[in-house]
């Protein structure tokens, strides 16, 4: 799993859901939750959190360019590939902060991925989880 720490800076609720704007590592990310500050009391601008993400809920991009309705985009540096017949793990370097990425090793030969490339580390909103 992937953890940052981070701080809550916007919470936009409606009825029984929001959508919380967080900054990690002076990135902004945002997140979809099935709770609102009545229901959750730590959904509060200006508390810190942790931010969690499975491995293999981040898609990487090279050479990232126009739009996408991804909202959560790293960029990134690639520290180290350790490839496998299917799958291999990417280890990344977000501005001092190691995240994994866990993708096909055919998407690896497809993107000519290799050490000390820049790439675009992608997270879907309702993939990351946030507790106090």
């Amino acid at each position: 799993m992937n953890v940052l720490i981070g701080k809550i800076e916007k919470v936009n609720s409606n009825d029984y859901m929001s959508i919380i704007e967080m900054s990690a590592n002076n990135e902004l990310l945002k997140t979809i939750v099935i709770e609102t500050p009545s229901t959750a009391p730590f959904l509060k601008t200006g508390n810190k959190i942790k931010i969690m993400f499975k491995e293999t809920e981040v898609s990487l991009a090279k050479n990232f360019s126009g739009g996408i309705s991804l909202q959560n985009k790293l960029k990134c540096n690639i520290k180290e590939i350790k490839k496998g017949k299917l799958l291999s793990n990417i280890l990344l370097d977000f501005k001092g902060i190691e995240i994994t990425s866990i993708i096909t090793s055919s998407a690896v030969d497809q993107l000519k991925l290799k050490t000390n490339d820049t790439v675009t580390a992608l997270i879907k909103t309702n993939e990351i989880i946030i507790s106090p």
